[in-house]
């Protein structure tokens, strides 16, 4: 107990000013964000960086908008924003219409792999896609335009206020629609405003569809989409563009594009709830239309398979028994017989693997932090030092790390570098890449020992460069380019005269619309090998290069993929399955007929010509300079805008109060406010309590707080109060040092004042022995965890946490200090894991004093709450026991936690309201209390389980109903139990 005197109330308002006066003194914008404004979209971007693309952006968009207006008599209900952005190292991007419209751009070079992305430029078809889902979330009808001007805007739902999921789905119900709903017919309209640049003329759909019927594989409905396909396939959320996409087709196909026109159109008259709407539509219930296209893809797949079999299929042998799910390149350890490659698949984090050749047996090597989906990372080998060289962070900004076969040594070699295509040159020992910065592709050199690159060759934007390949004699550097037009070709380029400045390549095919994947090097450097979609189906081809000829070497069912050619005249390839990408060794040798399949999008369009009409012109042709209203530095406070203002009810005590909530957002993100107020008219609350007030506001990474009476929702439900009497004024600032997934380390630093209290803020069942205090507090957290697909919690990993507190109570300093430190270990069964979990912490006042104490009991959750469900595992938790029951000024804590694999569920409801899973945990703790006196000293077990229900309402509210229970003891004595019954929102 650290005794100050004097000028201690100077202290608190000296320490709380200086943290507002120094909030204010923040820069009120980015310096470096600009925007340009036309009349129908406001474009923020980082000057300089991204000026080049602005005018070609603004085109697309205005050119993208002048359709959708069209055919959805559509008028924005506010002006959109769009941000570009280099955040990511390939290209993508996010719509949102709540509370603002927005679209979030990241201007990256898409990646090819599979030909999963269309080969359409990329900021068009960004714009074709998301403008989609602007139409389908902010158009209204006029009782959806009476709610939104009755609450002052689009309200979102928020888990503080849970009647605001009702607001929510009155001013924007189309909102609440599932995944596969909005990426369908997104990529319905994307594909056919591109002349059938696409998905859904897309080859890789056909191949996943018709491997399903070949393979006899599931077809998932529209809920067991959402509740399990979605999370264990291997293709995760990519299954809603898959089904959303095909579902939208054949529905066009039947029915005529037009049907889902007036299916997504929100227009007076039409339901609310998508799937009502359907009805209305087509007649049918949705689930006899998903039942009926299913049937149908099974016999249109068997005429695609059986004139695949029009001539002789190519006999394969299966190295492993199953498919593997997403795989990387690969590479053959000829004297171990293995193969090398990178897998990323269900019940396991990413790793390198080697593959035994003989009985397909597969070991783990090392783990892949940050993989990609379908390609996993960038691989290279050299075979001669056993050096694998591959990348991290494949979603963000890559790395470049190597791993030694030979001796296991692994190692980074550059950080943040966004580096991939990875090549090694076995003449001179280098390693060659493409670098994806400010939305170009560049050749580089990474010359031993690889601790920096060189740029050999920017091309211009709207050409990306991508699948190099080295011959074995270091003299030529193969690649697949991209053109602005979506024509793909394979080159061929001189590695002596790139080093000396000479870019010039030589064409040698023109793929057309088709991606020419992963060509490689024969030994001898005549022959190229590769795979393309040429006939619809993805073949093996062989490209000699001394006769410029292009012969297909394979007429398979699904697809091959990757090459690798061996020295017995035969080919090492993964060929596509249901279960993701196995390998499988094929023969060399000419296939001289191969039929085409017909493609699901090619009947739509045959049937109904009128698609041809929605192929928007090109935006070149747009006029900009007549669009232009105004630009300059983009300020994020005089952007500030009230996004909605509706009421709320909430719990001060036990009584109800009732009042308003308004939110204030800048449309980019980095600002955000709320203020509420409410009125307690229950007599039972004291008249100097019965108001009640909070205000928030955050910027980048400060927070600032103010409460008065502060209530709360969830204390109308259950035993955790967080209501208070008094008042706070807090200012926090919290920052990330270091992410680099899975590891990350942050920080966050608050002071708070609080005034007038009865009880402590933290402890509802403590009274305060001082009416007023001043808390400063700090932490830090390092964290390494990891999940694999399919989890529902982190499956393994190190979480550690230092916290320091110091509250200043009428002259008197009281600090305390806690350490967290939790370790987790996969178990043999997929998705199961055992934790322990520490806590120790001392407390250096007095143990009479409330100030002092750390107080332990209960779970802690409320009947209907909001915070963790696992909430068992914070510190202060003691199940078993009542709220606050313990009091120490010391203690150390143990837990062990042991979690069973959830159990998924199929199909359990309707496409409104469905159940995804259920877990259930084990856990026993025990805690030391006031270690250091023997005549206050408590020893207590809590041992118990829980079991946790997730379900989905509106197709993506998620809520967990959470039983536990759990039984205390003292020294080894029964003391009590507990139940716990919980049901979170959002």
């Amino acid at each position: 107990m650290l005794k100050r005197t004097g000028m201690m109330e100077s202290l608190k308002v000296l320490v709380i000013s200086s943290c507002f006066i120094l909030f204010l003194f923040i820069p009120l914008s980015f310096a470096q964000f600009k925007y340009i404004e036309t009349e129908n979209v406001k474009l923020v971007y980082i000057g300089g960086a991204h000026s080049y693309l602005i005018p070609h952006t603004l085109r697309c968009y205005e050119n993208s908008l002048k359709f959708h207006r069209e055919i959805w008599n559509y008028t924005p209900y506010e002006k959109p924003i769009v941000v570009l952005h280099d955040f990511t190292d390939f290209g993508n991007a996010g719509a949102s219409t709540i509370p603002r419209n927005r679209i979030a751009v990241a201007v990256a070079p898409f990646s090819f792999a599979y030909e999963t992305a269309p080969a359409n430029e990329r900021i068009n078809a960004i714009m074709n896609h998301e403008l989609v889902h602007i139409v389908a979330g902010d158009k209204c009808s006029g009782r959806d335009r009476f709610f939104r001007r009755l609450f002052s805007g689009k309200v979102q739902a928020t888990t503080e206020n849970p009647l605001s999921i009702v607001y929510e789905y009155l001013t924007s119900p189309r909102r609440s629609a599932p995944y596969w709903y909005h990426e369908g017919i997104a990529v319905f309209f994307e594909t056919w405003m591109a002349g059938g640049l696409g998905r859904a003329l897309g080859p890789y759909d056909e191949m996943v569809f018709r491997t399903k019927v070949r393979d006899s594989a599931r077809f998932y409905d529209h809920v067991g989409l959402e509740a399990e396909a979605m999370a264990t396939d291997f293709q995760v959320g990519v299954n809603a563009y898959l089904y959303g996409t095909r579902f939208m087709s054949y529905l066009a196909l039947r029915f005529g594009p037009e049907s889902l026109i007036d299916w997504v159109n929100r227009t007076n008259g039409s339901s609310s709830y998508f799937g009502s709407q359907f009805s209305n539509v087509y007649k049918i219930s949705m689930d006899e239309a998903w039942n009926d296209w299913v049937e149908w893809e099974h016999e249109f797949q068997k005429k695609n398979l059986e004139a695949i079999r029009g001539y002789s299929t190519t006999p394969y042998r299966q190295i492993t028994e199953n498919g593997l799910g997403s795989v990387s390149r690969a590479f053959l350890d000829r004297s171990n017989n293995r193969l090398l490659t990178a897998l990323y698949h269900p019940g396991r984090p990413a790793y390198l693997a080697s593959i035994s050749m003989v009985d397909g047996k597969i070991s783990h090597l090392h783990d892949v932090k940050g993989p990609a989906l379908f390609f996993v990372t960038s691989l290279a080998y050299d075979s001669t030092t056993g050096n694998l060289f591959y990348t991290a962070n494949n979603n963000e900004h890559r790395e470049v790390h190597l791993y030694n076969v030979f001796d296991g040594d692994a190692k980074q070699l550059m950080d943040d570098v966004r580096i991939g295509d990875l090549v090694f040159n076995y003449f001179d020992s280098s390693l060659w890449g493409v670098r994806h910065y400010n939305a170009i592709s560049t050749l580089v050199r990474m010359p031993y020992p690889y601790d920096e690159w060189n740029q050999i060759y920017s091309w211009p934007y709207g050409k990306d460069v991508y699948d190099l390949d080295i011959s074995s004699d270091g003299r030529f550097l193969s690649a697949s380019l991209s053109h602005v037009s979506g024509r793909q070709t394979l080159i061929l380029m001189n590695i002596d005269s790139l080093i000396q400045g000479d870019t010039t390549y030589t064409t040698l095919h023109n793929f057309g619309n088709s991606i020419p994947m992963n060509f490689v090097f024969a030994d001898g450097g005549r022959y190229l090998y590769g795979s393309s979609y040429y006939t619809g189906v993805a073949n093996i081809f062989r490209y000699d290069i001394q006769l410029d000829t292009m012969e297909a070497v394979t007429n398979c069912e699904t697809g091959m993929f990757r090459p690798i050619p061996l020295d017995d005249d035969s080919l090492l390839v993964f060929r596509y399955t249901a279960d993701g990408f196995a390998p499988a060794k094929v023969h060399d040798t000419i296939t001289e007929d191969i039929n085409p399949i017909t493609y699901l999008g090619q009947q739509v369009v045959e049937k109904h010509p009128s698609l041809k009409d929605w192929m928007i012109s090109a935006p070149s042709e747009v006029t900009l300079d007549s669009l232009l209203i105004d630009s300059g530095k983009y300020n994020s406070l005089a952007n500030m805008r009230v996004g909605s203002v509706y009421p709320i009810v909430a719990g001060y005590k036990d009584a109800e109060t009732y009042g308003m909530r308004m939110n204030l957002a800048e449309p980019v993100g980095l600002r955000r406010s709320q203020l509420t107020v409410s009125y307690s008219p229950d007599a039972r609350v004291a008249e100097n309590e019965r108001w009640h007030g909070s205000w928030g506001y955050h910027y980048l990474n400060w927070d600032l707080g103010a409460t008065y009476n502060a209530a709360d929702f969830y204390d109308l439900f259950g035993p955790t109060k967080t209501s208070r009497k008094g008042y706070s004024l807090s200012v926090q600032h919290q920052k990330t040092l270091y992410q680099n997934p899975p590891k990350s380390v942050g920080y966050s630093m608050k002071v708070a004042w609080f005034g007038n209290l009865q009880r402590l803020p933290d402890y509802q069942n403590v009274n305060a022995s001082f009416d007023r205090f001043l808390s400063i507090s700090a932490r830090i957290v390092f964290q390494s965890a990891q999940a694999s697909i399919g989890a529902v919690d982190y499956e393994q990993g190190l979480r550690w946490e230092l916290r320091s507190s110091n509250n200043i109570v009428n002259g008197t300093v009281y600090p305390q200090v806690i350490q967290n430190l939790d370790f987790g270990i996969p178990l043999p069964v997929y998705h199961s894991s055992f934790w322990l979990r520490s806590s120790v912490g001392y407390s250096y006042g007095d143990r009479f004093e409330p100030f002092a104490n750390f107080y332990f009991g209960g779970f802690g959750n409320n009947w209907v709450d909001h915070q963790g469900i696992k909430r068992y595992r914070k510190y202060y938790s003691l199940p078993g026991l009542e709220l606050n029951e313990i009091a120490a000024t010391n203690f150390a804590k143990l837990s062990a936690e042991l979690n069973l694999p959830p159990l998924r569920f199929r199909r359990i409801g309707i496409s409104s309201f469905y159940f995804t899973w259920l877990r259930i945990s084990f856990f026993a703790t025990g805690i030391a209390t006031n270690i250091d006196t023997y005549a206050y000293d408590d020893r207590v077990t809590s041992l118990g389980g829980q079991a946790d229900l997730r379900m989905v309402l509106l197709s993506h509210l998620r809520f967990t109903f959470s039983v536990g229970y759990a039984a205390a003891y003292d020294r080894g004595e029964y003391y009590s139990d507990e139940v716990m019954v919980s049901l979170k929102v959002l």
